[in-house]
């Protein structure tokens, strides 16, 4: 059995998620789940969501939508507390580099957008979203493999656009400030739901979300405010009925 949170793991809330873990597997065998000591932090996240004896994830909406949704038992969306977005939901901001002249994203239409990868509902899908809305598609530029090497890109002039998710802008105002300093946003995508709690196909979602839930409530304050996560939201199933955007491959600048 496996349970991994790969989606905003990092060297510095590695110790925190770790804490969260024990809370959840605690409160998962306390409501006679079986659950690993402790999360996976070497499989690759693509491999964990479709392990049959997956006990707990977090996966982004768009391969959810793509990929997983009959795989998978969808337990609820993970709140993180954005400003102006409902519980449950996030976006992702446009960014640029700083001596851009654009200002606003419709200005940066022509650019080719780096993504973390094809996807990434943050990264790649909640822009083209945006972008489909308003007639156009954003040409794919550089697949770089993570948000912070998508900033990485810009902040060192070798990229002219990226769709950063908000919860890692946050992380990476704290532990990358000299990049973010190196970039300006100009805009942000419209919402969708945050990153999900999944486990294996065929199980009743109702006590891993009751574990979950509990678990948030019990971090330690440090441990809480490290990871922003403010609780597990129930999202209708008919919030992940978003239209899948063009592969990168397709769109190439």
């Amino acid at each position: 059995m496996i349970a991994a949170l790969p989606m905003y793991q990092r060297a510095e809330n590695a110790a925190a998620h770790a804490v969260l873990w024990a809370l959840i597997r605690d409160g998962l065998r306390v409501r006679g789940i079986e659950a690993p000591e402790a999360l996976d932090v070497e499989t690759d996240h693509m491999e964990v969501w479709g392990r049959p004896d997956l006990v707990l994830s977090q996966i982004c909406n768009l391969p959810y939508r793509a990929v997983y949704r009959e795989r998978v038992t969808l337990i609820g969306a993970s709140d993180y507390g954005l400003k102006d977005c409902a519980p449950g939901y996030y976006y992702s901001y446009f960014v640029v580099p700083k001596d851009d002249p654009a200002s606003r994203p419709e200005e940066a239409a022509g650019y080719p957008l780096d993504h973390n990868d094809g996807l990434s509902q943050s990264g790649w899908g909640a822009a083209q979203l945006w972008a489909a809305e308003r007639g156009f598609a954003f040409p794919a530029g550089k697949a770089t493999g993570a948000h912070s090497a998508s900033l990485a890109r810009l902040a060192e002039g070798r990229g002219r656009l990226a769709a950063i998710d908000a919860v890692t802008w946050r992380n990476l105002e704290r532990w990358a400030p000299e990049q973010v300093a190196a970039v300006k946003i100009i805009g942000r995508t419209g919402a969708s739901p945050g990153q999900s709690f999944i486990t294996r196909a065929g199980e009743d979602p109702a006590p891993y979300s009751a574990a979950i839930a509990e678990a948030i409530g019990a971090l330690p304050a440090e441990e809480a405010a490290t990871l922003g996560l403010k609780g597990i939201v129930p999202l209708p199933a008919s919030a992940y009925d978003l239209p899948l955007p063009p592969k990168p491959e397709a769109s190439a600048a």
